[in-house]
């Protein structure tokens, strides 16, 4: 065996600590890691071409599971659904009160307790009667929403996956990266919109660039994004689960 040089194995060591020391010096940048080694490569890329690749990945690819907070029209709800393109079931929780959503292609299912049908009940004591009986025929029962009805446009939204991901991915105002960071055990690289104020978008840096993590502008909700590619059952409830209750909801 030949030996090595006390000479280089000097020099390796003194060059290690140089780099450990002064990695920050502008002439030594070689001897840091390069954040985006062994990545997709999407973190060298520009913040515009970022957000397009993720836009991209995310139409994609067929599912998703997404949760979360969205804020519209200064209401609050929080989201725990699973999408795919022709439908998808999950629940929403808003003032208080939790619901399950049920889409399969145009047909749309809404779940609830006696409470959420109850709502806004009145006129009485007989008429407070009648509300109350006819909230607990509805109660726990997947309930097909009438196509028109305001309750069947206020929430089929919150199944379509196309709808939902091309209104929610695009950042407002003048795009730059902020750095590599962690979500959910993956490295991603940061996109921005006006230094924040216009969003912040997670891309991971694994895999494909999915999005991982969404902060919408004006304090709108926060969604993480999980589970790309992953399918789920998705069928009609059965029959004695089901009521169909004619033109309009009592909620509406």
């Amino acid at each position: 065996m030949i030996p090595i040089s006390q000479g280089r194995s000097r020099r390796a060591v003194l060059a290690g600590a140089v780099c450990a020391l002064l990695v920050t010096g502008t002439a030594l940048t070689g001897c840091s890691e390069d954040p985006n080694e062994g990545t997709n490569g999407v973190g060298r890329l520009p913040a515009d071409q970022i957000q397009s690749r993720a836009q991209q990945a995310a139409k994609s690819v067929g599912t998703v599971r997404l949760h979360g907070t969205v804020v519209t029209s200064g209401r609050t709800y929080t989201l725990d659904m699973r999408l795919k393109e022709k439908g998808g079931i999950g629940s929403v929780t808003t003032k208080g009160e939790t619901f399950r959503l049920l889409r399969i292609d145009d047909e749309l299912y809404l779940k609830a307790g006696a409470e959420f049908w109850g709502q806004g009940a009145g006129g009485g004591e007989d008429g407070g009667k009648a509300d109350a009986a006819a909230a607990g025929k509805l109660a726990e029962k997947y309930v097909k929403v009438p196509q028109g009805d305001p309750s069947y446009k206020k929430f089929i939204g919150f199944t379509d996956k196309s709808v939902l991901l091309s209104g929610l991915l695009t950042l407002h105002g003048e795009l730059a990266t902020d750095g590599h960071h962690e979500q959910s055990g993956l490295r991603t690289i940061r996109v921005t919109g006006d230094k924040g104020s216009g969003g912040t978008l997670d891309v991971s840096l694994e895999g494909e660039p999915y999005p991982v993590r969404l902060v919408r502008a004006g304090k709108a909700g926060t969604l993480t994004f999980s589970g790309w590619g992953t399918d789920f059952p998705l069928k009609k409830p059965a029959k004695d689960e089901t009521l169909d209750y004619g033109k309009q909801l009592p909620t509406s």
